[in-house]
């Protein structure tokens, strides 16, 4: 699975923000350049270690915590209005799948859900073409994997975002070398919610992937694979690697080892697959 960061249109800037036009043919270049096979266009992702404009410091205390993401785009809704358009105009395209990050509340739910639809009545009353879109959502806060039901009531895939979620379930920004020791993807809380993330995606019958930098780290594959993960989302450098750690994994074995590992105090004590 790959990923269209939309951010990087909108950063650097000096708050002149893309128009409707100038997202709608770079989302269509991305769609027509893939031939026929989906796109992941992930809404504005913008806060925190990714700033809108590095010239105009962040004032709050801590922000990861902050109005970023979703946040940002239910707060500045002509702004996100805008950025539909221009993503349903290059559904029209070819086959293109929605992200929206950093959802945790039923509210933001309905109000995104409702603006996607604003967005589609707009374009109709202008009489622009669009096409249709598979909405999915990131689950990167805790209070997202614990409400996994009502996601998957709304939304038509998910994505394991896994660098906030474990900056948000170990209380750590990732981005302060005192704590960065303290940042660990094997935590149990860490795995327990993959695992169950994924196990609900499964039962439910909606696909779930995994992105961040857990999906590209060979030391984890086999156990994402025994946990049931069959989409990576990683940097294109990390492809190759995490392949030939695919084709010589046996699923069937590392079934019941992966689950020794999520039922483990110390999961980094057994990572190692049995032969």
């Amino acid at each position: 699975m790959g990923l269209f960061r939309t951010e990087f249109l909108f950063m650097g800037r000096q708050g002149s923000l893309p128009d409707e036009d100038e997202q709608y043919a770079a989302y269509r270049a991305a769609v027509e350049g893939m031939h026929g096979l989906p796109v992941t266009i992930r809404s504005i992702d913008i806060g925190a270690d990714k700033p809108l404009d590095d010239r105009r410091p962040d004032t709050h205390l801590n922000p990861a915590l902050g109005l970023r993401a979703i946040r940002w785009s239910l707060a500045e809704p002509v702004m996100f209005l805008t950025q539909l358009r221009a993503i349903l105009r290059a559904a029209a395209h070819g086959q293109v799948q929605l992200l929206i990050p950093m959802l945790a509340h039923a509210s933001e739910i309905r109000q995104t859900l409702e603006l996607i639809e604003r967005a589609r009545a707009q374009l109709d009353q202008r009489g622009q073409t669009h096409g249709p879109v598979k909405v999915g959502a990131m689950i990167e806060i805790p209070a997202a994997a614990l409400s996994l039901r009502l996601f998957l009531r709304h939304f038509d895939f998910l994505s394991i975002g896994t660098n906030d979620l474990i900056q948000y379930t170990l209380a750590i920004d990732r981005t302060d070398e005192s704590v960065a020791h303290l940042y660990d993807q094997l935590h149990p809380a860490v795995l327990r919610l993959v695992a169950d993330t994924l196990a609900e995606g499964a039962r439910q019958g909606k696909p779930v992937s995994v992105c961040g930098e857990m999906a590209g780290d060979t030391a984890m594959t086999r156990l994402l694979l025994g946990l049931g993960l069959r989409s990576f989302s990683m940097h294109p450098s990390q492809i190759l690697a995490v392949k030939q750690e695919i084709l010589r994994a046996d699923t069937t074995k590392l079934a019941p080892w992966a689950q020794a590992v999520l039922a483990s105090d110390e999961p980094a004590s057994l990572l190692l697959p049995p032969p």
